[in-house]
């Protein structure tokens, strides 16, 4: 199958290369983002399968020292790394407390340490990253030629144009339950039988409301998310579908296809993960029970699959799935994402700093919860025609970010 991609891309989901079975040394791993759902999540894949990896480097924004030094000391790698200066001390502390005669690992801090890490000598990287900050080691990791599982949405959202032209073919494999559903059906059909992508949402926790009963909802509300655990930044996008936006986006840049081919169905089970509908008329769905250690090991695994990664189906069971349109009036963020996505240039890296500035402040009791999408559309509209095309450097976008979280800011502040 050739890939659905962009030529320069091609993100196929077939690559030219057999099952590796034999191959008796575990393939090297860095983790990034590992104190974070996604690293802890890989790690717990990583410890129970010895025989298929080993994890070289770890890294970590630095908020949770203690975890990361046992992590660090429990897979035996040789660095580590914070992006916070600050927590190096309480690293190096924390490592030497557990060392026990054994040989510390290296140390690196500061923004750039991921980056660094991204580019050590490994078979893959998982950038486990959340936020635009994974740009940097997204880029660093595919400019050193490795296989980069990719769970940082936002990086390749954001730096699109940049990313497109550094990443060669089948280098990256998707971790994004939705993604990695893609990524599966569409190995059924060519790229001219695909007629569109479907991508799912749960709904999040206010499926069903009106924008009016929206108005009133708490952090506490909107942290509460029916079927997924994650992390509180993108359990917010996935309350107000920004996370949803992000994916369609997402999607576009993957699998080249266009944006009126990319629908979005509310499917509250989180059962089905996202389908591709071919010209023939039949769809194929990927299905399995809500839980993200299915294509995190997909991603370290590729092009092999790894045994027992999570629970499958229970077909003993009676169950019902239901499926829902997405209802644009209450939940604006997919319509805006996909205005934000056919701008493309630096339009994508101003609509998710400024989505996270107003997270913040939703977080914080400074912004109501219809106020996030409502101030990014603000932003967004304030930005006017991007910055694009090949002249397009992380300058621009850094750039363009600075003032999408600075606008932000002055707007949530009233």
């Amino acid at each position: 199958m050739n890939s659905l991609a962009h030529p320069q891309l091609r993100f196929s989901p077939v690559v030219d290369a057999a099952p590796t079975e034999g191959v008796s040394a575990p393939r090297e791993l860095v983790i990034l983002g590992s104190t974070g759902s996604i690293g802890t999540q890989a790690i717990d894949i990583v410890l129970r399968n010895p025989d298929r990896f080993r994890v070289v480097a770890l890294s970590a924004a630095g908020g949770q020292v203690e975890l990361l030094a046992e992590q660090a000391f429990r897979l035996g790698v040789h660095t580590v790394a914070v992006a916070r200066p600050q927590a190096e001390a309480p690293l190096r502390a924390a490592l030497a407390a557990r060392a026990e005669g054994r040989r510390l690992p290296t140390v690196l801090a500061g923004p750039d340490a991921a980056a660094e890490l991204a580019a050590l000598p490994c078979h893959s990287v998982l950038n486990g990253i959340t936020g635009s900050i994974g740009l940097a080691p997204t880029l660093a990791a595919l400019r050193a030629g490795r296989v980069l599982v990719l769970a940082n949405k936002e990086s390749l959202i954001v730096g699109g144009p940049l990313v497109r032209a550094v990443a060669a073919p089948g280098q990256i494999v998707p971790v994004d339950s939705e993604h990695a559903a893609l990524f599966q059906a569409l190995t059924a059909g060519t790229p001219r039988e695909v007629r569109r992508l479907v991508v799912t949402a749960s709904g999040g926790p206010f499926r069903g409301r009106s924008r009016e009963q929206l108005a009133g909802v708490t952090p506490k509300d909107a942290l509460a998310h029916p079927t997924w655990a994650m992390g509180p930044v993108v359990t917010i996008n996935s309350a107000t579908l920004v996370n949803k936006g992000l994916e369609v986006i997402e999607a576009h840049l993957l699998y080249d296809i266009p944006f009126e081919r990319i629908d979005v169905v509310v499917h509250p089970q989180s059962v089905v993960h996202s389908m591709v509908e071919f010209t023939d008329g039949s769809t194929l769905a990927q299905a399995s029970p809500p839980d993200m250690r299915m294509p995190i090991a997909l991603g370290l695994g590729w092009p092999d699959r790894v045994p027992d990664a999570a629970p499958g189906c229970d077909w003993t069971k009676a169950a019902t799935w239901e499926f829902f349109p997405l209802d644009d009036e209450a939940f604006p963020a997919v319509a805006l994402a996909r205005e934000v996505g056919t701008l493309g240039g630096t339009a994508p890296a101003v609509f998710n700093a400024a989505n996270e500035e107003c997270v913040d402040a939703f977080l914080n009791g400074r912004l109501a919860f219809t106020g996030i999408v409502d101030t990014v559309a603000k932003v967004v509209a304030e930005h006017g025609t991007p910055r694009s095309g090949t002249s397009l450097t992380l300058e621009d976008v850094l750039d363009a970010e600075a003032w999408a979280r600075a606008r932000a800011r002055e707007l949530a502040a009233g």
